[in-house]
């Protein structure tokens, strides 16, 4: 059995349904299932061996250790607008040590979830390759502060899974991510801006370095991160941190631009400033050195963002679609 938890979430639910796609049927759904839509449309037709509560995992997988073959470990709280650390703590940190823990004692290989937001500013650059450098490393946000702990933890530990990866999601956008609200992706808030005001507003730049619209970030497609997730999965080699990005910085003015060719409509936009509560906290450039996932192995091409935004708009949101 494959283990996947937050299955019914953005990324979690898009894995199973590549799973699935390849053939792998026995999968352990791991969630808090409270959100009934959420867990409906991403997890509906899903083929599944269980649906286990996210409260129950620990003592379900202490039971089951030896018919789990694999754990991807994706369930966290991602929102960077929550300020309880407690939150982030309990699971973010505490769970992931758990699942950690675990997978060490009973030798199951495991892929986690880690973040770009780890960087911080940016001031000591996205390089993935030194892992000395995580511990120095100051995220703006807590949701960054305890992904980089447990970064920093996991590196740390001298009994591991015989293999493990933790990987650095930079700005992943694409289908099943409805339920995020405010923590979806801009192609998400700009396709929905554009079908009810057929225009889009963009957050001003308050950082005399960027103009508006100009703030970069590495756009990588949600479908991009479930092949490498999956390839580790296959590979079983070189465990660590990894970046997990495109490799390529682009603008907000870039896809949005490319969210309006996607639907067919003038370009409209317009920018407002950005909410004082984000302002200080509020990433400017991102671009995930790749050189670490390419030495490793991995040498399938990335999504261009124009590709990956028709895609996601196209297929899917004008559909109303989730991923099957």
């Amino acid at each position: 059995m494959i283990v996947v938890t937050g299955a019914a979430g953005f990324i979690g639910s898009c894995l199973v349904a590549e799973l699935n796609r390849q053939g792998y049927k026995a999968i352990v759904a791991v969630d808090d299932f409270v959100h009934e839509d959420k867990q409906t449309r991403n997890l509906d037709g899903k083929e599944l061996a269980a649906k286990i509560d996210l409260e129950d995992f620990m003592e379900w997988l202490d039971e089951h250790q030896q018919e789990v073959e694999f754990v991807f470990h994706n369930g966290a709280c991602s929102a960077t607008t929550v300020f309880d650390k407690a939150v982030f703590d309990k699971l973010n940190y505490n769970y992931s040590v758990d699942v950690f823990e675990r997978c060490a004692e009973y030798q199951i290989p495991l892929v986690y979830a880690s973040s770009a937001a780890t960087y911080g500013d940016g001031s000591l650059g996205y390089d993935d390759e030194d892992e000395s450098l995580i511990p120095k490393l100051k995220p703006l946000n807590l949701y960054g502060e305890s992904k980089n702990n447990f970064d920093i933890w996991a590196l740390k530990q001298k009994k591991a899974p015989f293999y493990w990866a933790g990987l650095k999601y930079f700005n992943v956008y694409g289908p099943n991510e409805y339920h995020k609200g405010r923590m979806a992706s801009v192609v998400h808030h700009a396709f929905n801006q554009i079908q009810e005001h057929g225009s889009m507003k963009l957050f001003r730049s308050h950082n005399p370095n960027f103009t508006d619209g100009g703030q970069m970030r590495d756009f990588v497609y949600v479908k991009d991160l479930v092949a490498v997730s999956i390839w580790m999965m296959k590979t079983r080699k070189h465990s660590g941190i990894y970046n997990i990005g495109t490799g390529k910085a682009r603008t907000f003015l870039d896809l949005v631009k490319a969210t309006f060719k996607a639907m067919g409509h003038e370009e409209n936009i317009s920018f407002v400033d950005t909410p004082v509560d984000i302002r200080d906290k509020y990433q400017y450039f991102t671009e995930a050195k790749m050189n670490k996932l390419r030495k490793a192995g991995y040498s399938e091409p990335f999504t261009s963002l124009e590709d990956g935004v028709t895609d996601y708009v196209q297929n899917y949101l004008m559909k109303n679609k989730a991923i099957d």
